[in-house]
């Protein structure tokens, strides 16, 4: 199996920082997205990767998540749709 490229995010996920985030282009292909630098969440993080995993879908792609923050995770499941989220294994 090859190796994900991967692309790094870091700082607040947060309403405030999220609307710029979501027009970020995205790698081409599949790849991982490593949160081990996030700093703050709040629900508007989990919109962000439902929509960078859609996105990425629709164009015959995948993500990976890595480092998921314990506090995002946790919002996760407190929405029920931990299991929509491309966790690595």
């Amino acid at each position: 199996m090859t190796a994900l490229p991967i692309m790094p995010l870091d700082g607040p996920l947060t309403l405030r920082t999220v609307a710029a985030r979501l027009e970020r282009a995205l790698p081409a292909g599949d790849f991982a997205l490593d949160l081990g630098g996030v700093t703050q969440v709040d629900s508007a993080a989990l919109a962000l990767l439902l929509a960078w995993a859609r996105r990425a879908k629709a164009r015959g792609s995948r993500i990976e998540l890595r480092a998921l923050p314990e506090s995002l995770h946790a919002l996760a499941r407190l929405y029920g749709i931990d299991a929509l989220l491309p966790l690595a294994a």
